[in-house]
């Protein structure tokens, strides 16, 4: 099985960290790309190798690749990390400024998380799979969606999923009943009623849940 493993969100929401937490304890992520990813990218595309991308799916060239790594036989999953609010995005990025990290100009920022949701719903009907995850203290998984099925929700959903849901819905009238958070259908489980083992790992400082 071709991998194309994405893991998205916003910027200063955690992608990298995500990333090694991964490489920790996965060994099909193949091709970590780096910036400009182009030329890798089009390289494993031609030979069908796993490869992993770190994007804020901004932007058409993303949805672009994950159209034609479909159309190549890949199988897409997608890592989507969500943060509540623009300020905490900032001050992410400012603090990873301060320990000698990149910036992003706040106008790029700006735009980006105030088209967060239309660039996800765009990406997710693609996605094989997708694993969406908080980081408001520590990286915590609070969904998970498949083949276009919302299969399961944290108990307690963060504030920028609960909007999420709403945005999709009104996106997607015909999965109105399933992604409407007020109104949740039999279909839908719970995360701790749903998945027996769950199993905790605790890497550089982050907490992740993997269910299996």
């Amino acid at each position: 099985m071709k991998l194309y493993t994405i893991i998205g969100g916003v910027n200063g929401c955690g992608k990298s960290s995500l990333l090694g937490i991964l490489q920790a304890v996965r060994n099909d992520l193949g091709h970590i790309l780096e910036h400009p990813p182009v030329e890798k990218m089009n390289e494993c595309l031609g030979k069908g190798l796993n490869f992993t991308q770190e994007t804020t799916l901004a932007g058409a060239r993303t949805e672009r690749t994950i159209r034609q790594a479909k159309e190549l036989g890949y199988t897409i999953r997608l890592y989507y990390i969500g943060l509540d609010s623009l300020e905490e995005s900032l001050s992410r990025i400012e603090n990873r400024v301060k320990k000698g990290g990149h910036n992003i100009p706040q106008r790029d920022v700006e735009r980006r998380y105030a088209g967060r949701f239309e660039a996800l719903v765009k990406v997710l009907p693609y996605c094989d799979e997708a694993r969406f995850f908080d980081n408001g203290n520590g990286f915590m998984e609070v969904a998970r969606y498949e083949n276009g099925e919302l299969l399961a929700i944290s108990q307690s959903p963060p504030e920028w999923l609960k909007e999420l849901m709403v945005f999709y819905k009104a996106k997607v009238p015909e999965r109105n009943t399933l992604w409407d958070f007020y109104a949740l259908s039999r279909d839908i489980k719970l995360f701790m009623d749903s998945f027996s083992p769950i199993r905790v790992f605790v890497c550089q400082s982050f907490l992740i849940m993997f269910l299996v």
